[in-house]
This record gives structure tokens, sequence and C-alpha cells, in this order.
């Protein structure tokens, strides 16, 4: 289904290089993959992320391709691959997040990162009883029990059910080359034990969805008849379990032995970081799961954290961040993030970053970029979207570079 070999380590850490054999293709890694939430890349065609930005990779999103267009047309079309007219290796996530998103989240401005300062113990005097915890109160979008997550369409309200075999399902009518199993992803603000909670649930379901993944697979290899699956024809997938446990090394710890001893074709790690702390987090993980699988850290993606993730032993990343920010006019760059809205980049016209070779600095200047942003141009996205991802892809590229030649720390010092 999916075979990985490290070809090179960092000396005195966890981290690698390797490359993940897909039925689509070859992932180098470390590698950043885009985000095609909706089996897009917003503002990006297909050939623009191949050929202009460089990733091998892209991810979707299960939820929202299950709301729109859904899995009759995704299966009628021969899967995300032929729908969207994306050669390469695909990723699908499960579904898990959006019910953290949805959810606890919903409408309260919390991320799956938080400073350590900004993080009290105990937000909500509810969480202390059983009877009161917040999964049970009533949400705006969504609600998680034991057996699954019950949500709102965010399209029309309709109501919806994701158990950890129905996700199962949805993303092998996907056909991405690497799915992920239905985890619970809670908020930082979370206590130890709720977080503990969340640990235990998420194995319960890991073990379901590789059943349920074991036995879709097992049905296009024998050609089979089982309720509501593919026929045979769609090549193999594999399947990650996730590890859970907040801010906590023991549940970290705990979480990433449990899912490790399953048998995974890969690992993803999830829910909430410190900011300020996040390659420790990820380090504890990396120690405690089988280094000759692949491990993917779920929606992050800022440069430094890139690196901290790389040096801890992350193999891939996704992150709709680089998207996110260039449709809001923000840019990466050697010199830190650069605001296009600021006044002093009307009249600039140097390129958007000086050491960048992507399409967007060889050819335009700041002072255009700057332009098209206050003129509310589509372009504007589209053009610093190509520059934002290639510069994390190529990130990634330059980090894989230096582990190969054994020349990390070189690298590191380069980029701080």
């Amino acid at each position: 289904m999916l075979k990985f070999e490290v070809q090179a380590k960092i000396k005195g850490a966890l981290g690698r290089a390797g490359t993940v054999h897909t039925p689509h293709g070859d992932i180098q890694t470390p590698a950043f993959i885009p985000v095609g939430t909706k089996a897009t890349v917003k503002s990006l065609t297909p050939e623009m992320i191949r050929d202009l930005v460089g990733a091998e990779a892209v991810l979707a999103n299960t939820y929202h391709l299950y709301l729109q267009p859904g899995t009759e047309i995704l299966e009628r079309a021969g899967g995300l691959h032929k729908f969207a007219n994306w050669r390469g290796p695909t990723f699908t996530d499960s579904g898990g997040f959006q019910a953290f998103s949805l959810g606890a989240a919903f409408d309260r401005k919390v991320s799956k990162l938080a400073q350590v300062s900004s993080v009290p113990v105990k937000t909500d005097p509810l969480l202390a009883s059983e009877e009161t915890d917040r999964e049970v109160r009533p949400l705006e979008y969504s609600k998680i029990d034991d057996d699954g997550v019950t949500f709102k369409s965010v399209i029309d309200g309709s109501m919806h059910r994701f158990t950890p075999e129905t996700s199962i399902d949805i993303q092998h009518s996907i056909g991405a080359d690497i799915t992920f199993v239905l985890d619970e992803c809670i908020s930082p603000q979370e206590n130890m034990e709720r977080q503990k909670r969340a640990v235990e649930r998420t194995s319960l379901w890991a073990e379901r969805c590789l059943v349920r993944h074991k036995e879709l697979e097992k049905a296009k290899v024998t050609d089979s008849s089982i309720e509501g699956n593919i026929n045979g024809s769609k090549p193999p997938q594999a399947l990650f379990g996730i590890v859970q446990g907040g801010r906590h090394e023991n549940l970290r710890r705990q979480s990433a032995r449990e899912i490790g001893a399953m048998n995974f074709d890969g690992f993803g790690i999830g829910g909430s970081f410190d900011k300020d702390d996040i390659g420790t987090a990820v380090g504890w993980v990396a120690s405690e799961l089988p280094e000759d699988k692949p491990r993917h850290l779920l929606g992050i993606g800022e440069p430094e954290d890139i690196i901290l993730g790389i040096e801890n032993g992350m193999d891939t990343f996704d992150c709709v961040a680089p998207t996110r920010i260039a449709r809001n006019g923000a840019a990466y760059s050697s010199e830190g993030r650069l605001n296009l809205w600021n006044a002093r980049f009307v009249s600039d016209m140097g390129p958007l970053d000086p050491k960048c070779d992507c399409y967007t600095c060889t050819n335009y200047s700041r002072a255009y970029l700057a332009h098209l942003c206050r003129a509310k141009e589509i372009l504007s996205a589209t053009l610093i979207s190509i520059h934002n991802l290639y510069f994390v892809v190529n990130l990634a590229k330059e980090a894989r570079k230096a582990i190969l030649e054994g020349k990390w720390e070189e690298f590191k010092n380069k980029r701080k």
C-alpha cells in the first residue's frame, strides 16, 4: 500500500530524510503538503501547484468533500485524482479537526496553537463535572460522543453523522493515497482529564478505523462485495493513525505508544500544542513511534514550526496558513512576514523577496502586488499564494538537502 525508506538522519536528533512511495508517485521527505480543502488549492490550478510551487502531493478535506460535491460524484469521476486533475500523491484528513473547529472552537477564537502563558489550567467550571462537560452541551455545529460526531452542514444546516467507519468509507470513496483515522481533536484550553479522555477515545476509534480499512482493502484485492464499498478498480490506500495528548508529555507518549502498536502505514500527529515549545512536544511523539514509518504533522506549517518539526522527527506537514495569509495580502520572506497593505510597498519596485527565485518574485514587484491587494484583484491571491507555498515547499526541500549532505546545523543557523 505504501513504502517508506529513510535515507539519512540528523546527527544527534530525531530528524531524517526519506522517500514515501505511493501508487501515484513518490514524496521526497521532509515535505510540505499544500492543502486543497475542496479539491482545489484556492486560486491555483494543479499545474501551478506542480510546476510553479514544486509540490509533490496535496491534501483534501474529507468533511468538505463529503458535503460538496458528495461521494457519489467523486466515485463517478473516478476519485479525487481524476476529478481534480492531480496526478501526484494525495492525502485526505478524517474530519476530526472539523468537529473541533465547528464545535468546541466555534466562534471562540481557539486554535491548535496557544502561548503557554495564555492557556489557563481550567477555563470553564462546567468542565469539572462529567455530566456537564462541554462535549454534551449544545454546540453551534457539532457534538461528539463515544460512537462518533454529529454535525450540521455549513452549507444548508442539515444534520450528518461521522463514525470511525463512515469516515473511512468516505475517504475510500474519495480515493486518496494516504488517509487518516477519525480522531478527537480538542482545544488546548481543555484540562488534563478532558485531554486524557480524548486520547482514550482516539485510540478506540483508531482500532475501528483500522478494521474497516482492512475490510475495504481486502475487497479491492478479492473483488468481493461489501456494502458501500468501491469496486476493485482503485489502487490500494494507506491509513495513518493519529496521536493526540495535547500539551501533556505523559498523554502524548501514551497515545504514541498505543497508536504506534497498531498496524498503521504511518502516523499523524494531531491536537493542540504550546506555540513556544512545539519542537519538544513532537519529539516526545517521534521518540515513541516506529522509526520505519512516516510521520505527518497535521495542520502545522509556519516556517519556524516546520524547521522544529523536521529536527524532531516529522516527515511531512500540511497547513492552510500559506494560502490563507496570501488572500489577506501577507507573504513569507527571508526578512520575516510582510504585509503588502503597508504603505511602504506602494512604490517599492523590488521583488517580493530578493532571495527567492519563485515565479512571483522573478516577475512581479512589491508595488504591483500591493496594487493588486488594494484594488481587490483576484490575481493578488494567486501570485502571493504561489510565492508562499513555494517558500515553505522549498524550505522543506532545502532541509532535505541539508540532511542528506550532513549540514543540518549550518542550514538551521542560516534560518535564525
